[in-house]
């Protein structure tokens, strides 16, 4: 899998788990430890997605 295609796909998931937060949210009893751990996993991608693009960059600078 390329760098670039791997990026998207962990894109794509960071979104979905951000409409599951947004979900969850808006649910007459929201689950708070159900939306901590997603929001805790959408971080864990945020942050994947910044490393690799910072190794994107530096392979374009090279």
């Amino acid at each position: 899998m390329s760098l670039e295609s791997h990026l998207a796909e962990l894109e794509r998931r960071h979104d979905a788990l951000d409409r599951d937060i947004d979900r969850e949210w808006h649910r007459p009893s929201a689950d708070e430890s159900r939306l901590a751990e997603l929001k805790r996993r959408k971080l864990q991608l945020k942050d994947e997605i910044a490393k690799l693009k910072s190794i994107e960059r530096a392979e374009t600078l090279h």
